[in-house]
């Protein structure tokens, strides 16, 4: 069974019982969290499309711990014109698991 959620403007296909990171969500750790708008859904038998969201399907999760992703350096170059600018970003992420979709 999986089902695909848009969670925080970034869609994450998903099933019950994995781990995912997410876009930091403001929500304590330990305390659960429901994504309402389901996408798609299937299971064994079918699959269930919807237009935009699946009608009444919720995705339940647990919030196991906010982390920051490792860093990204972004580094410009201009040659012969002497300029160089060298930038670090680390994103904040929430770790996430699935406990229920239905």
């Amino acid at each position: 069974m999986f089902a695909v959620v848009d969670i925080a403007g970034q869609q994450f296909k998903v099933e019950e019982g994995k781990k995912y990171y997410v876009p930091k969500l403001k929500a304590d750790v330990d305390s659960n969290v429901t994504f309402d708008k389901v996408l798609v859904y299937g299971d064994d038998n079918s699959v269930k499309i919807g237009s935009p969201t699946v009608e009444g399907m919720k995705v339940e999760a647990k919030i196991l711990e906010h982390l920051k992703d490792d860093k990204v350096i972004v580094f410009k170059k201009k040659r012969r014109k002497s300029y160089k600018k060298k930038r670090g970003h680390r994103q904040h992420l929430t770790q996430i698991e699935v406990v229920k979709i239905g």
